[in-house]
């Protein structure tokens, strides 16, 4: 079966527009595993016994340094992960 018999058959902008979807749904994704795991990890963190119907200051303190700290890891592990994929890339 050929590409153009399949519906398969894209021009060279067809391809980009593709790529470009794809990646922003990539992005997306990432964005909400981030979330996900900052929810997950934080909030048990600091708020593993029940905060009831507020939330105390010092667990905003606790929520808000985890945050940035998960976030600041995420940035090395990303950074490393596109250097290596980049480096394995390139000839």
């Amino acid at each position: 079966m050929s590409s153009s018999a399949s519906g398969l058959n894209l021009s060279s902008a067809n391809k980009d527009e593709v790529k470009q979807r794809v990646r922003k749904e990539m992005a997306m994704a990432n964005a909400q595993e981030l979330v996900n795991n900052i929810n997950k990890n934080c909030y048990q963190m600091c708020l593993s016994k029940n905060p009831g119907t507020s939330i105390s200051s010092s667990d905003e303190t606790c929520l808000a340094r985890c945050m940035d700290k998960f976030l600041a890891s995420w940035d090395v592990v990303s950074r490393a992960y596109v250097s290596r994929v980049q480096q394995e890339g390139s000839p």
